[in-house]
């Protein structure tokens, strides 16, 4: 590896920082105190200050040299609606509140690569530390931008990353083009009509109507869609009755379907509703359908991937940067930015869970998972990976 040495000597600084943030983790749109730490140590170093975008977030602003052409980071800065299981001296001290997903490293290390660049302007252009709340659901991607950010920040190209479970800490992947799914949710009501078990005949049975829906639902992906395009269809809950000898009046089904493209998305959703309308009908059943579209596939820009690749190389070498790592149908809210903006988002080895102190939890060190800990090796090469990318980005 040919890591930032002035990063490396930072280490120490970095581990602290980001216990201290895992130690107080803040959910979507309450990052008050995440944001206060973020702004003190941008302002300690000499690094101008912008805050209040997308509620708490923060964006910093490093210039150098007289060039128009200008960069963003971004880093995401929630926590989870979830417990804690780990023991170790920076646990999350708040319950039900925990960073299972590894957003107080990514903090951590854009903080890293301010540091360094607020002190070596080895560049010429401007650098936007993008510190944004809400991505677990809040889409502080979009609350940003329609904020203002690329108004108030122009910039040419924007970058982000995520730590990866499961990859080799140390070792980066990316893919041109979609690399996360899209996020939507669903809910069907289906209305029955109420009467004893025992005599089904004297009413509608909604269970039976939302049975025939969920089969049906699932000849979109194996029969209707493109067998090369890939979806998910998945309904994870099922409700209805209260009693073993009732016929309920209702029956209500909800789910997920993830798609790497618009066009493969608005042929599910439409066929999910055209096919709950005519089941109830033929069962004599009303029906409420509604579908929510979160977030929109993740799809990089190849020219940007291509340069992201040059800097993670840079970095870690050729042989530990997979460039055609296997996309994931998880979801991620970056993918706003990379519709408003040519940009790449890659993944970084977080390991297996050795590098866990003593005290975690049961279970594998998994994304959003109760023993789940970031891997503190891993904040000079995160910070090391922004530097490159903002030094080649912005030669002298």
């Amino acid at each position: 590896m040919r890591l930032v040495e002035p990063i490396l000597a930072f280490q120490s600084e970095l581990e602290t920082i980001r216990r201290d943030i895992h130690a107080h983790p803040e959910l979507c749109y309450e990052e008050q105190r995440t944001a206060d730490v973020v702004a003190r140590c941008l302002e300690n170093w000499g690094i101008e200050v912008v805050r209040g975008l997308g509620v708490t977030g923060v964006v910093g602003i490093i210039k150098n040299g007289t060039s128009d052409r200008a960069i963003g980071l971004r880093a995401d800065m929630d926590a989870l609606p979830m417990q804690e299981l780990n023991t170790f001296e920076h646990a999350s001290r708040h319950a039900g509140k925990m960073h299972a997903c590894g957003h107080d490293g990514h903090t951590t290390m854009l903080l890293g690569a301010a540091h360094y660049l607020s002190q070596n302007r080895n560049f010429d252009g401007t650098v936007y530390l993008i510190f944004q709340p809400a991505e677990e659901g809040g889409a502080g991607a979009r609350r940003m931008m329609e904020d203002g950010l690329f108004e108030r920040f122009p910039m040419d190209a924007v970058y982000g990353l995520h730590n990866w479970p499961g990859m080799a800490a140390g070792t980066f992947g990316v893919v041109a083009g979609p690399m996360m799914a899209s996020s939507n949710e669903f809910r069907v009501l289906v209305k029955g009509k109420g009467a004893h078990a025992a005599q089904p005949h004297r009413g509608i049975d909604p269970v039976m109507v939302a049975v025939q829906i969920a089969q049906a639902w699932q000849t979109i992906i194996s029969r209707e869609k493109n067998p090369l395009a890939t979806a998910v269809l998945s309904i994870t809950q099922i409700h209805a009755g209260s009693a073993t000898n009732v016929i309920p009046d209702e029956a209500v089904l909800i789910g997920t379907v993830r798609t790497f493209t618009t066009e493969v998305l608005d042929l599910v959703e439409r066929r999910m509703g055209e096919i709950a309308q005519g089941v109830c009908a033929a069962f004599n059943a009303g029906v409420d359908f509604s579908f929510k579209r979160n977030y929109p596939p993740l799809v990089n820009h190849p020219e940007q991937t291509a340069f992201a690749i040059e800097a993670m190389q840079a970095v870690v070498g050729a042989d530990k940067v997979d460039s055609k790592v296997e996309p994931t149908m998880g979801a991620e809210d970056f993918a706003f930015m990379l519709q408003a903006k040519p940009g790449c988002y890659v993944f970084l080895g977080n390991g297996d869970g050795e590098h866990r102190l003593g005290g975690h939890g049961l279970g594998p060190c998994q994304l959003h998972n109760g023993s789940y800990d970031f891997n503190d090796q891993l904040l000079p090469i995160g910070a090391s990976y922004w530097v490159r990318l903002v030094e080649m980005s912005l030669a002298k």
